[in-house]
């Protein structure tokens, strides 16, 4: 199974800590920004949501080829 990549925009981020309360085992917070727990991770339905649920879209999910999986454009 392909992994995917996490992205966290720390200049978008606004810190709600919605991605780190609800996917805490990939999300963190950091200095009040969201931070990603690794750069890649294998898929799993908790890393989309959290990527949807960030009011300013500052988190990218990839898949291994390069092709956006959340958010959704």
């Amino acid at each position: 199974m392909t992994r995917w990549q996490v992205q966290v925009d720390r200049e978008a981020c606004i810190g709600t800590g919605m991605c780190a309360s609800s996917a805490a085992a990939y999300f963190r917070l950091e200095n009040g920004r969201a931070t990603a727990a690794q750069d890649f991770v294998e898929p799993d339905d908790l890393v989309v949501d959290a990527a949807e649920s960030c009011p300013m879209e500052a988190i990218l999910v990839r898949d291994g080829d390069g092709t956006v999986i959340a958010p959704e454009v």
